[in-house]
């Protein structure tokens, strides 16, 4: 059969008719194997991986767009919010770390920047027309108390919630040793980690409210249901400071690997401890230098004042006498 074909091939297309039906028919196996490859299934990695992403996009934009919040901040999202996902997300975690945890924190922070900077810049243009507008005025002039007002209120907000985030952090700094110490004791007493959480959380909501907040917002998420360690590192996220952070990985490390807590709990409470002992030390070796200036400029004059001051009198004295 093989023959016969071989054959009529032969005298039909010449001594090349093989070679060129086996070339044709490879040609037609690619082309139709080309439809099969497009059309074959996703890698499920990779699905979910895209599934992932896009649902974590839609819970942030849900967040801020929530029909349960202020309907009059609805009406102007668009407005009132970035079209970024990356800018939103970092916007909404320097409030957080702010305290600010409100929904429409974000909104009412643009908001605020909108209504500062349009507000002054209106006021900025009516004092200039009114009181500084004239043929000596210069452009510079004009710059100056028009749009000089509108940039400040424009970066009032933003200027507002780096200093709340700076004195956060401080806070939570200074108070963190003391927690340590208190969670240590709890958790030697034979109470629980979210027992000891939850007691920290009171006792510190005096000296420290930031802190306690923090520890208050831990126990209501565990109470919840939330994995512990997400809490944790929510935490650590939250508060934007290395100790906490460091704490977090220490509580994550000792869950994992079964270790103690309490033995975890005393060697990180104790270098807790030394950390702020030498940052008092750092302090207080900076304060003669920064007291330096000052010494200089309050003691300086009124002790030269008493020493030159009689013998400039004298000399002063004679040279009348001598012009006399």
């Amino acid at each position: 059969m093989f023959e016969t074909l071989n054959t009529m091939v032969t005298e039909t297309l010449g001594p090349a008719g093989p070679l060129m039906v086996v070339a044709g028919l490879a040609f037609l196996l690619i082309i139709a194997a080309i439809p099969l490859m497009l059309n074959q299934r996703p890698d499920p990695m990779d699905k979910l991986r895209k599934d992932g992403r896009a649902k974590m996009d839609a819970e942030t934009k849900a967040i801020l767009r929530d029909t349960r919040r202020n309907a009059k901040l609805n009406k102007y999202a668009q407005y009132l919010e970035p079209q970024s996902a990356e800018e939103l997300g970092q916007m909404r975690l320097k409030l957080l770390q702010a305290g600010y945890r409100t929904r429409d924190a974000v909104r009412l922070y643009y908001l605020s920047q909108m209504v500062l900077g349009l507000g002054l810049l209106a006021v900025g243009t009516v004092y200039y027309y009114l009181f500084k507008d004239g043929p000596d005025a210069t452009l510079q002039t004009k710059l100056m108390y028009i749009i000089g007002p509108g940039a400040v209120g424009y970066m009032a907000p933003k200027y507002w919630v780096t200093k709340r985030v700076e004195e956060r952090k401080k806070q939570i700094e200074e108070g963190f040793p003391d927690a340590l110490d208190m969670m240590l004791v709890c958790v030697e007493a034979g109470q629980s980690l979210d027992q000891s959480i939850v007691r920290v959380a009171k006792e510190l909501h005096a000296s420290y409210p930031a802190l306690a907040d923090e520890f208050e917002i831990i126990s209501h998420e565990m109470k919840a249901g939330k994995d512990k360690s997400n809490v944790l590192n929510d935490m650590g996220e939250r508060c934007g400071v290395q100790d906490v952070s460091s704490f977090v990985t220490v509580l994550n490390q000792a869950a994992s690997f079964g270790t103690s807590i309490a033995d975890a709990l005393r060697i990180y409470a104790s270098e807790m401890r030394d950390k702020r002992v030498m940052r008092a030390e750092e302090k207080a070796n900076k304060l003669p230098t920064k007291m330096t200036l000052s010494t200089m400029m309050l003691t300086v004059p009124p002790l030269l004042i008493i020493l030159v001051g009689p013998s400039v009198v004298s000399v002063s004295e004679l040279g009348n006498i001598a012009f006399k």
